[in-house]
């Protein structure tokens, strides 16, 4: 193998940081290498404890580092959260070509003149996505190179982030060790992994209901339309059920994971679990209709959450059905609850490839598949590195001295995106 073959993606969750290695073969993506750690230092999505989170992360990248027995020195990073925002924009150059054919150096241009853009001095992009291109006012172009023309024009959306919140997670994954090859928003990549063709056509909410919160994206026209994020996941879940069975919150997930069910109508009265109560040396006896009873109500309440949002969002009329991912998902019946709160079409997106299938690896695999097919270009990617510490130290850097990288990262993307 080449050291273009491996794709590294970190995504860093409010319960888990995931790390994944994908291997390229021949165009075909295998995933070879899963890490994960408990995620320390995050609150429903955000970063607020640097070092903590650091520690984490390299936990991540250590276990995954075992699992295949080679070093991790790049990664590309997912990044989400409720500073996220989307502004349409309009880009225009005139081809610079004397015989008027538009090269990539036309297109380059164009996708430049589309950033500048007046933004508050609190937010910065962090990517950018062309919806079409126009040449000499002929629109609904993918791509236009080799197309002879005068006037070259792209209409896109450009993805914003507030700088504290973009440069904190940067100085985590570069403390960690970690090379920065590129920012992914990942209701992208989940939208890549997770969403057919049709369904972005169509109009999809894709739904990633984390443990500290739920992120919408609204696909709609084959492109993403709008990004929202509520502030309720399944921590709140387990709270609910700390709160009920008056237990400890690490008994309380294990509980909740091992049996849980979304739905008292499909939840058995006959299987029962002891529980260790709080204050108490003794255990009590609950059933898992006991429990479904506590997680049913809050499932229901996100499920409301997401389908307010929507119509919040001015898309409650558009919208063909919604798609579910994320860790929370998991639990038993939780598709039926969906199906009935949101009066919609449902499905639940599972990762196809081995080791992976469960709903909270879809940002991370899409992320892969995404960089696969827009963002890689054969210069770039994850090297092979020595498995060690002193190299992980000397690899780190300040969040300036990878700025460049991550530039060169973006004039990559807009060659490869068409």
């Amino acid at each position: 193998m080449s050291n273009n073959d491996l794709i590294v993606s970190l995504d860093i969750g409010t319960s888990k940081i995931r790390v994944i290695i994908g291997e390229i073969s021949n165009g075909a993506i295998n995933i070879i290498g899963v890490g994960s750690a408990d995620s320390d230092g995050i609150r429903k999505g955000a970063i607020v404890d640097i070092d903590q989170t650091v520690q984490s992360i390299r936990n991540a990248v250590d276990h995954a580092e075992r699992m295949v027995g080679i070093g991790i020195s790049e990664v590309y990073v997912g990044i989400s959260g409720n500073h996220i925002a989307l502004q349409s924009n309009h880009g225009v150059v005139a081809v610079s070509n004397e015989d008027r054919e538009i090269g990539e150096e036309d297109i380059e241009r164009v996708l430049q003149a589309a950033k500048v853009v007046a933004l508050p001095p609190e937010r910065e992009i962090i990517g950018l996505v062309p919806k079409q291109f126009l040449v000499d006012g002929l629109s609904g172009i993918q791509d236009p190179r080799g197309m002879i023309g005068v006037r070259l024009e792209v209409e896109c959306t450009i993805i914003t982030g507030t700088k504290a919140a973009v440069h904190n997670l940067m100085r985590c994954v570069e403390k960690a060790g970690l090379k920065i090859s590129g920012l992914i928003l990942m209701s992208l990549a989940s939208g890549m992994m997770a969403l057919t063709k049709d369904e972005k056509q169509m109009g999809t909410v894709l739904a990633d209901i984390g443990a500290g919160s739920t992120t919408l994206a609204v696909f709609e026209g084959g492109s993403l339309s709008a990004v929202s994020t509520l502030p309720i996941g399944g921590d709140y879940v387990t709270s609910d059920i700390c709160y009920g069975l008056k237990t400890q919150t690490e008994h309380a997930e294990k509980i909740k994971l091992k049996y849980g069910c979304a739905r008292t109508d499909d939840a058995a009265e006959d299987q029962k679990f002891k529980v260790m109560r709080v204050g108490s040396n003794m255990e009590k006896e609950f059933s898992q209709l006991d429990l479904a009873n506590i997680i049913e109500p809050r499932m229901q309440e996100i499920f409301q959450m997401i389908r307010q949002e929507v119509k919040r969002l001015g898309y409650h009329d558009k919208i063909n059905g919604y798609v579910l991912t994320g860790g929370s998902v998991s639990l038993p019946s939780v598709l039926p609850l969906a199906q009935f709160e949101l009066e919609s079409n449902v499905r639940i997106a599972v990762p196809d490839y081995i080791g992976v299938r469960d709903p909270s690896f879809s940002s991370g695999v899409g992320m892969i598949q995404y960089v696969t097919k827009y963002v890689r270009t054969r210069s770039a990617g994850p090297k092979r590195a020595p498995k060690s510490k002193a190299a992980a130290a000397s690899s780190s850097g300040t969040a300036t001295a990878s700025k460049p990288g991550v530039v060169e990262w973006f004039k990559n993307m807009f060659k490869e995106f068409i």
